[in-house]
């Protein structure tokens, strides 16, 4: 099932490219982060250095990229029309990339007056984007799955940075707060609630329109956010009433709703009208695998839970379900939604008067292929340095940040194209002008 697209209405390209282009920047971040902490990093996730690599990846990376897709598809998809999108893009940038920094500086150096900094620019920063947003959907129908979807996810957004926000101010000011069971629940409102159904929202979009899939079939597409957000609202109150089994069987719900996802996409892929795989094929298809094996893990643990506590499986079980799966699913859509921006934007330019360049002349195969490579081998060097930190931890580390800057390479690449083919056309609409 598809929800219908109105190109017309997109915004300035330069609004999500700002997000798209700052951040694989954070990326490189993280991973010089883990090669300069080195083994330290992967002695437990609470480690100071270890959330402060954790948020440059979820919020520096992941959020940005959101957040920036967001700005494009609300308008273009469910007829949702920012104000002002370019002003809304800048001032959201500047707030979320200063306040991930504030973050990740603030736990780094533990530092609790700029944590308690980093809480209240970044909560600003999303509040002002939500007001945004909201604004914009108000009245929309929910005629589609992918609206739906974008609407709930909003919602999750608003839980997950409240809920990060008690936790930052309370770690700054010593509050007393079960901390273990709020960060628990904070990532997976975070993964489940808010990336998670976006996710699924924008993969009933752009799953068919670029991998050559069938559509999504409507009933799953219709239940799964929703059953997301049943299981999810479950595990808060078993948290708010301190009944672990009830935060097992949550944990079960939230992992069986993603498998069920998961499979359903990669069973759409496995019958694809095109039988080469691209490099957007190529992420998907490893972020299947790495969020199916670590679904699978958290429907164990939540059987079994003292398999949690075995060395390196929390570990494993974030690299693989955040840089594995979620990371693999982002850099995948990039590599086809920046080209697919900018030949959209080149067509209009050119007033059906000269050809637009294809999407490959703006950005090649064969450098987003050696950079999947890169970024595969990256991938297996940190689920093996959880076991082995002492030896692979800084290779681990430096892999990761090299992968992500060719990643910023590549975009940065195909926007000088852009510009490139922008300027050119722009000089050949100018003379057909003056010679006629």
């Amino acid at each position: 099932m598809q929800a219908l697209l109105a190109f017309e209405n997109a915004p300035p390209f330069a609004a999500p490219l700002r997000f798209f282009l700052t951040a694989p920047l954070f990326a490189v971040l993280a991973g010089l982060l883990v090669a300069v902490a080195g083994p330290d990093i992967f002695a437990s996730r609470w480690t100071p250095d270890g959330l402060a690599a954790t948020h440059l990846i979820t919020l520096g990376f992941m959020l940005q990229i959101m957040l920036g897709a967001l700005i494009q598809i609300l308008p273009v998809v469910a007829g949702a029309n920012l104000a002002r999108p370019l002003g809304i893009a800048i001032v959201v940038n500047i707030g979320l990339s200063g306040g991930v920094l504030l973050l990740a500086g603030g736990f780094h150096f533990g530092w609790p007056a700029v944590l308690t900094a980093a809480a209240l620019l970044l909560g600003l920063t999303i509040l002002l984007y939500l007001a945004v947003t909201l604004r914009a959907l108000i009245g929309v129908p929910s005629t589609s799955p992918t609206i739906r979807g974008l609407k709930l996810a909003l919602g999750g957004l608003a839980v997950v940075v409240g809920l990060g926000m008690l936790l930052a101010l309370g770690l700054a000011n010593g509050w007393r707060l079960p901390l273990v069971a709020l960060t628990d629940l904070h990532a997976a409102w975070g993964l489940g609630g808010w990336a998670g159904v976006l996710l699924a929202a924008m993969a009933y979009v752009v799953v068919p329109m670029f991998q050559l899939t069938a559509g999504y079939p409507a009933r799953p597409s219709w239940l799964f956010p929703p059953l997301m957000f049943g299981a999810l609202l479950l595990w808060s109150v078993a948290v708010l009433v301190d009944w672990p089994w009830l935060v097992r069987i949550s944990q079960l719900g939230v992992a069986s709703a993603g498998l069920v996802f998961a499979v359903l996409t990669l069973r759409l892929q496995l019958k694809r009208r095109r039988a080469r795989a691209d490099a957007t094929s190529r992420y998907w298809q490893l972020g299947l695998a790495a969020s199916i094996f670590a679904l699978l893990m958290l429907s164990t643990a939540a059987i079994f839970p003292a398999l949690a506590e075995l060395p390196g499986w929390p570990l494993v079980f974030g690299i693989l379900l955040v840089l594995g799966g979620f990371l693999s699913f982002i850099i995948g859509m990039l590599y086809k939604i920046v080209p697919f921006l900018a030949w959209l934007h080149l067509q209009s330019a050119t007033q059906s008067k000269t050809p637009a360049p294809t999407m490959n002349k703006i950005l090649g195969e064969p450098a987003m292929q050696r950079q999947t490579k890169a970024y595969v081998l990256a991938l297996l060097l940190l689920v093996a340095a959880a076991f082995w930190p002492d030896w692979l931890a800084r290779p681990a580390g430096l892999a990761f940040a090299i992968a992500a800057g060719w990643l910023w390479w590549n975009l940065f690449s195909a926007i000088r194209r852009y510009r490139w083919h922008s300027a050119d056309i722009a000089a050949k609409l100018a003379a057909k002008l003056a010679a006629a």
